[in-house]
C-alpha cells in the first residue's frame, strides 16, 4: 500500500510530521464514493485558522490532520467523476460542498448542508467542520471532486505559478470576500485590521477593486514594514488605542467607507490597553471608524466556543460588541465562511495576467513539509510571512 505523511494536531502548541493512511474515497462516515479525486499535493499552506486550533483555542481533538490550503495534480479519480483528467494541475477551496444542496446552487459554498452532520459547512483538517481530513499531507482526497475544483487551463503555466495559486485555496478568495462585501469600488479608502497574510490579501483585493488608499493595522513591527514595503499605509496600534485618531494622522480625516476584520476572535487591545485579549476590539474599533451606511467585511474567524479564553462570555462564543453603535451608524456587516468558488475563476486570471502578484504581497515562504512545525512555531511569534509547505519538491524545483 502506498505510503502518506502529514501534519498531525497533538495538543495545545504541539504539531508533527507523521505516517497517516493514505487517502481512500470513502466519506468521514466511511461510507464509499466515487465522486472525489486523489491529489499529490504539490503544495499546502499553514493558515492563522489552523493556528488557533494548535494554541489550543478550540475544541480540536488530539490526532486531527491539519490543513485546508491544497493545490495538487490529480493522480487518481472516482468512477463518477467526469470532467477532470489524471494529471491535471488543480487547487481545492478550502470549502468542501456538495454543489447540489439550495445553498451550493445560490454559490453559498461555505455552508453546505450535506457535508456536515453537525452543522452547514465543511472544511478539511478543521473543528467541527464535517471530519474531513485535512491536506497537510503528500497525499489528499478531494470529495465532489467535479464541482469543488477548477482545472488549471495552462498546466506548464500553472506550474510556474504555483506559489501565487496556492493561495486561491484560501486566503486570496477570503482577502477579496472581506474587501468585496464591505462594498470596496473605485476611490475608496479602506482599512484592513491585521498586516497577517489574510489582512495583506485583503489589502491586495482593496487595491485590486480600485481603492485609493488602504491602511492596514498591526502592532507587530515586521509586519507592519512589510505592508508598508508592497505599498499599504502602515498604522501602528500600539501608538494609541483610539483608531479614529491614528486614521485621521494618516489620511486627514478620522474616518474610511470600508473596512475589513482579518484578525478574528484572538484580538487584542492596542495602545494603553496593549497585550490584554479583547475578542470585540476589532469590532467595535471598525465600527467607530467606518462612516455612516459603509460596510464592514468580516472574513477573521469568531469559533461558537473559546474554550482557552479567559473572558467567560467569549468561551461561550459572546462578544461584549457595541451592536447599537453600528445600528446607529447604518453599517453593514459580512461574516461567515469564504464562498470560495463564488471568486475563484476571476482571481485565478487576476494571478496568471499578473494582475496580482499575491504571494510577494504576503511574503510566501517555503519550507519541506517535514519542516511543518517549524513553519507552526514562527508563524506563532509574529513571522511576517506566509509558509508553503512543499511535499514533494514541486516549488524547490523550480
Amino acid at each position: 500500500m502506498a505510503s502518506n505523511r502529514g501534519v498531525v494536531y497533538l495538543g495545545p502548541g504541539r504539531v508533527e510530521v507523521q505516517d497517516i493512511p493514505y487517502p481512500r474515497f470513502v466519506n468521514p462516515q466511511g461510507k464509499p464514493i466515487e465522486h472525489g479525486v486523489i491529489l499529490k499535493v504539490l503544495c499546502t499552506n499553514i493558515c492563522g485558522s489552523d493556528q488557533h486550533m494548535v494554541r489550543g483555542r478550540t475544541t480540536a481533538p488530539p490526532g486531527l490532520v491539519l490543513g485546508h490550503e491544497i493545490t495538487g495534480e490529480i493522480i487518481e479519480k472516482g468512477k463518477d467523476v467526469e470532467f477532470l483528467e489524471v494529471g491535471d494541475v488543480v487547487t481545492a477551496p478550502f470549502n468542501v460542498a456538495c454543489g447540489r444542496c439550495r445553498n451550493c446552487r445560490e454559490q453559498q459554498t461555505g455552508v453546505c448542508l450535506n457535508v456536515n452532520a453537525s452543522r452547514p459547512g465543511g472544511a478539511y483538517g478543521y473543528v467541527d467542520m464535517g471530519g474531513w481530513v485535512g491536506g497537510q499531507a503528500q497525499y489528499a482526497m478531494i470529495p465532489y471532486a467535479d464541482f469543488n475544483l477548477t482545472r488549471y487551463p495552462d498546466k506548464q503555466k500553472a506550474l510556474e505559478k504555483l506559489l501565487d495559486l496556492t493561495m486561491l485555496s484560501d486566503i486570496l478568495p477570503t482577502g477579496f470576500h472581506g474587501a468585496f462585501s464591505a462594498g470596496v469600488r473605485p476611490g475608496s479608502s479602506v482599512y484592513v485590521a491585521g498586516a497577517g497574510p489574510v489582512g495583506l490579501a485583503a489589502a491586495a483585493s482593496a487595491r485590486l477593486l480600485g481603492a485609493a488608499v488602504v491602511l492596514i493595522g498591526d502592532m507587530n513591527p515586521a509586519r507592519l514594514e512589510h505592508a508598508r514595503s508592497v505599498g499599504f499605509v502602515p498604522i501602528d496600534l500600539a501608538k494609541s488605542n483610539k483608531l479614529e485618531e491614528l486614521i485621521q494622522q494618516a489620511i486627514g480625516v478620522p474616518e474610511v467607507d470600508a473596512s475589513v476584520d482579518a484578525v478574528g476572535f484572538e484580538a487584542h487591545g492596542h495602545g494603553a490597553e496593549v497585550g490584554a485579549e479583547q475578542p470585540a476590539v476589532v469590532l467595535n474599533s471598525l465600527m467607530s471608524v467606518t462612516r455612516a451606511s459603509g460596510g464592514i467585511g468580516i472574513p477573521g474567524l469568531y469559533v461558537t466556543e473559546d474554550p482557552g479564553s479567559k473572558d467567560e462570555a467569549a468561551r461561550r462564543g459572546s462578544l461584549r460588541l457595541r451592536f447599537g453603535l453600528g445600528w446607529a451608524r447604518s453599517h453593514r456587516f459580512y461574516t461567515g465562511q469564504t464562498p470560495v468558488l463564488r471568486y475563484f475563476h476571476g482571481l485565478m486570471q487576476a494571478i496568471l495576467n499578473d494582475r496580482i502578484q499575491i504571494a510577494k504581497v504576503v511574503n510566501a515562504s517555503v519550507l519541506p513539509l517535514e519542516e511543518a512545525a517549524h513553519g507552526y512555531r514562527e508563524f506563532d511569534k509574529g513571522a511576517a510571512r506566509k509558509f508553503v509547505l512543499d511535499p514533494h519538491g514541486a516549488l524547490r524545483k523550480r
